[in-house]
């Protein structure tokens, strides 16, 4: 089940319906939420004791209830750890979906990264997502999202593209192949361990970098088209799957958000972005760890292309706020005013290292992305956020919070996040994919480990930097 269909079939699920489930105590202040030690798919002493650590220090009792829920939520429930010939494998599923997701993958494991030099095993286990994302990436570089089972057909199996046995979704997004460079890159800036990039590894960077090059659209369409029977609208991709035409300036076509969202124009900016740094940081690795200087200039080469091409296409002049990034263009000068709470967003930018936060131009756009100019900026009761279109109006993602939160140098914006997120578990004691502007107690995917664990991080941040803000 994709999570638009997720979506549509659940709806709004209400607190009094989780509250129900729990156990004879959940009228106790704190309950006990998460998963039993005998049921958590893998432990690691470095993150318990990083719990143990945040609980001791951290008077705000909730804060400490929150974070021991949400910060392993990853390794409590979504993983599964193998050695296959013998490499380490780790399949990642992304919560209530059993798929995995180049994009949540990488983001859901990212905030482990911290730990994995007191903990190998923890390694090891990020050491396996490096290496099934190359297998992934080999087996389609346009697929978003896989299963386990190399043979498991897709209850999408009649879209109108090329599907295979052993992808859940084939929807094309820049970011699918970003998210697993920037793992693998910091993975071997903390370790300096190279067993993972091999050449299976070199073959999946060679296709990214190929496929990049493809969606620029310089001479023909490309090989990849999309189309669903559906009326999700944002489902489905214009112009016989190939989307509405862009005008070939240097930037590379993206069908889709990381929401899973169809694009409307498809030099998707902050994607974009995100192309130029894991560029830059695959050319770096394929020149240290594989000694091939004619790919690594390749890559860079393309880096350099996609970064002058944003300077020249993605910006524009605001009547308000002066210059600012546009969300989407289509190089003919047309462009759409947004941003969307998934990430690669515009507001994460820095946290993706595109940026820098003191940036002017970004400044400027952040500006407007927390304003009511944004058109998925939404305010009311219950908190204030960006959304986006995947769980429609007045639906306010967590996930857009904390990057708000993490791309701050401001500490009254850092406590106002931190405070939003607190409320926005209405009792659940986890983080939620989004929640109504006025009623944190309406909220999609009471499963959803990408926002578990992000908010884990962002708490772990501020501990680290300004425990002062965590009361």
């Amino acid at each position: 089940m994709n999570r638009g269909t997720f979506i549509k079939k659940t709806t709004i699920i209400g607190t009094g319906l989780i509250l129900a489930k729990l156990p004879s105590f959940a009228n106790a202040e704190y309950p006990v939420v998460r998963t039993q030690p005998d049921k958590r798919k893998f432990n690691s002493q470095a993150i318990e004791d990083a719990i143990i650590e945040f609980q001791s220090h951290v008077k705000d009792k909730q804060l400490g209830w929150l974070f021991a829920n949400c910060f392993p939520n990853t390794l409590d429930t979504t993983v599964t750890f193998s050695v296959k010939g013998n490499k380490p494998d780790t399949y990642v599923i992304t919560g209530d979906i059993d798929a995995m997701w180049l994009r949540d993958s990488s983001a859901q494991v990212w905030p482990y990264l911290h730990f994995i030099n007191k903990d190998k095993n923890l390694q090891q286990l990020i050491a396996g997502v490096i290496n099934r994302q190359a297998i992934c990436v080999l087996r389609d570089p346009y697929a978003n999202a896989f299963y386990d089972d190399p043979a498991k057909i897709s209850e999408w199996k009649n879209d109108v593209t090329d599907m295979k046995p052993g992808l859940h979704e084939r929807k094309w997004e820049i970011d699918s192949l970003c998210y697993p460079i920037r793992l693998a890159h910091r993975y071997w800036q903390l370790t300096g361990d190279t067993t993972p990039f091999d050449e299976n590894w070199k073959k999946a960077i060679q296709l990214t970098l190929k496929t990049f090059k493809e969606q620029q659209r310089k001479e023909n369409q490309g090989p990849y088209s999309f189309q669903r029977n559906t009326s999700w609208a944002t489902d489905g991709v214009p112009m016989n799957g190939y989307g509405y035409p862009v005008k070939p300036v240097g930037l590379i076509c993206s069908a889709f958000r990381p929401s899973d969202d169809a694009t409307i124009y498809m030099y998707l900016v902050p994607s974009n972005f995100f192309a130029v740094v894991s560029l830059k940081q695959a050319a770096e690795m394929v020149k240290k760890i594989s000694k091939d200087d004619h790919l690594s200039a390749e890559l860079m080469a393309l880096a350099i292309e996609v970064e002058a091409a944003l300077k020249k296409h993605a910006i524009i002049n605001h009547s308000h706020y002066g210059k600012i990034y546009a969300y989407e263009v289509n190089g003919y000068g047309s462009y759409n005013l947004m941003d969307d709470a998934n990430v690669p967003s515009l507001l994460g930018l820095p946290y993706l290292n595109a940026l820098s936060k003191a940036d002017p131009i970004y400044q400027n756009t952040r500006k407007m992305l927390l304003s009511l100019n944004n058109p998925f900026f939404f305010k009311g009761k219950a908190g204030e956020g960006i959304g986006g279109p995947h769980a429609g109006k007045d639906m306010i993602w967590p996930l857009g919070i904390t990057m708000r939160g993490l791309t701050s140098s401001d500490d009254k914006e850092i406590k106002l996040c931190i405070d939003m997120l607190k409320s926005s578990n209405a009792g659940t004691g986890f983080m939620h994919e989004s929640f109504n502007k006025d009623d944190a107690g309406k909220f999609t995917r009471k499963w959803f480990a990408w926002a578990n664990t992000l908010f884990g991080e962002f708490l772990w941040e501020t501990y680290k930097a300004k425990p002062y803000l965590l009361g």
